[in-house]
């Protein structure tokens, strides 16, 4: 498994770049976020995509698929976004929140069976530099661990995940505490997740 040592959530234009590259390729790496580590992938790589939701056992079906975008610009490509949502995305952006809209028909297939799509433009600059080199979003979902010390230590993360996903970003600990979801896929927005 590869791995890119970051310091202070600050990675370098190369080291963004270089993982941009191997997510270009389709390759899934674990990434730290603003709250918990995810697994990554292009978002727009239908293969890629089709591989997360295989580790993860995610049917796209029945659970709603989440992006990444490094602001509300490249959000606004993938998802529709009302004046209130919009609102909502500047004043509370970037931030541990994922925001459900109704998903743009340039997603892949994946995305479209349930017509909605999850936007986090998270408060980890990390994230937002890698997906401004791939210069589309990334399919994100939470990690999976039954132990704590799996949540917040990247190493423990590289040795469970070995052979599973390609690469991983070792940057600070981790967190345990999941995003707020916010449902905006009608006219008033509703918490779904606290």
């Amino acid at each position: 498994m590869k791995s890119i040592k970051i310091w202070n959530d600050s990675p370098s234009e190369k080291q963004a770049e270089q993982i941009a590259e191997h997510l270009k390729a389709g390759e899934i790496w674990i990434i730290p976020t603003d709250s918990l580590y995810g697994i990554m992938c292009d978002a727009l790589n239908q293969k890629a995509v089709r591989a997360v939701c295989e580790l993860k056992n995610i049917n796209p079906d029945k659970n709603n698929l989440s992006i990444i975008c490094d602001g509300i610009s490249m959000a606004a490509e993938y998802a529709r976004i009302g004046d209130k949502t919009f609102q909502m995305m500047r004043d509370e952006t970037p931030g541990a929140l994922t925001f459900i809209c109704k998903a743009q028909s340039n997603l892949p297939k994946e995305f479209k069976k349930r017509k909605t799509v999850g936007i986090r433009i998270p408060d980890c600059n990390t994230a937002r530099m890698i997906c401004e080199k791939l210069g589309n979003p990334l399919l994100t979902t939470s990690i999976e661990y039954e132990d704590e010390d799996y949540a917040r230590n990247p190493e423990l993360m590289m040795e469970a995940y070995d052979g599973k996903a390609d690469g991983i970003v070792m940057g600070e600990d981790g967190g345990t505490t999941p995003t707020a979801i916010i449902d905006c896929t009608e006219d008033s927005p509703v918490v779904v997740r606290d």
